[in-house]
């Protein structure tokens, strides 16, 4: 039986530990969440040191706001075609990296390092390849796709967001699915050719399934960095042309900033994770169902 000098020495050897990390979590992350819900009650325009309560008025100006929820669904967009070709070009990167290729490791790293730029300077990069390089290159070549900036088109501006997304993102969860290829079982592979399965029916039945745990990881990732899209937003297209490549999070931080309506932007926000909550936690939810054990 523990006494109660041993109990109090295991809870402060406990706290000595944890201690400076749970104040840390606490200090970031739970009460700025909090006090962020407070402020959603509030009429705060984020400069003046006084507010009063409005009670849920921002939150029906959410429900009301249609260019916030026109942008929701522009991001919704997005977020299913990013992580769709994403993991399906990180899938494959994988596979062929994973099959003995000679210098497999170089390409690696090479396909990695995207991931490790910014998004901002990522942005200001591929904006002079869209509105220099490439037009050049279309004008030289007579290529009437290149012939004009994509950043200029109201429909290519979004596409060219997609590619730089699926470019940066690609790399970073090869390396995740390169892992989950790595630990399938070679003894089960082996006794499937041994039986003459063929290379399709041993990735549908065999090499998918074990792969699950890895899909999981990577959608979630996915989607968390597709709704999250800012940095990459804001350098590469500013929301524009027209505001046809704003995304929500880009509207919540001009509502809440630039037009100083911090009460509402900061509900727009809450509403948002609420949502992005909803979608991820499926998503987790009715994926594990699928895993299946070697």
């Amino acid at each position: 039986m523990i006494t109660e000098k041993g109990l109090w020495n295991r809870l402060r050897l406990r706290l000595l530990f944890t201690g400076p990390t749970l104040f840390a979590f606490l200090a970031v992350m739970i009460v700025p969440f909090l006090y962020g819900i407070y402020l959603t009650f509030t009429n705060w325009d984020g400069i003046s040191t006084t507010s009063s309560l409005v009670g849920f008025q921002n939150y029906i100006s959410v429900f009301q706001d249609t260019v916030f929820w026109k942008s929701f669904l522009l991001t919704l967009k997005y977020v299913f075609i990013t992580v769709v070709l994403i993991n399906v070009v990180a899938f494959l990167l994988a596979y062929v990296l994973t099959s003995g290729l000679k210098g497999q490791s170089l390409f690696r790293a090479g396909f990695f390092i995207p991931n490790l730029v910014g998004g901002i300077v990522l942005g200001f990069v591929w904006q002079f390849i869209f509105s220099n390089v490439l037009v050049y290159l279309g004008k030289e070549m007579s290529i009437p796709l290149f012939s004009a900036s994509w950043l200029a088109d109201p429909d290519k501006s979004f596409w060219a967001m997609i590619i730089v997304t699926v470019w940066q993102y690609a790399g970073y969860m090869m390396v995740i699915y390169v892992a989950g290829l790595m630990n399938v079982p070679k003894d089960i592979l082996e006794a499937a050719s041994i039986d003459g399965a063929s290379l399709p029916t041993k990735m549908r039945k065999m090499v998918l399934p074990l792969m699950v745990p890895s899909f999981i990881v990577c959608i979630f990732l996915s989607l968390q960095r597709g709704f999250m899209v800012y940095d990459l937003n804001i350098s590469l297209t500013k929301g524009g042309p027209f505001k046809s490549t704003e995304m929500v999070s880009m509207h919540v931080y001009g509502k809440a900033f630039l037009s100083r309506d911090y009460g509402v932007g900061q509900a727009e926000a809450f509403v948002l994770f609420l949502l992005v909550a909803i979608i991820t936690i499926a998503q987790v939810y009715f994926s594990k169902k699928m895993e299946v054990e070697a």
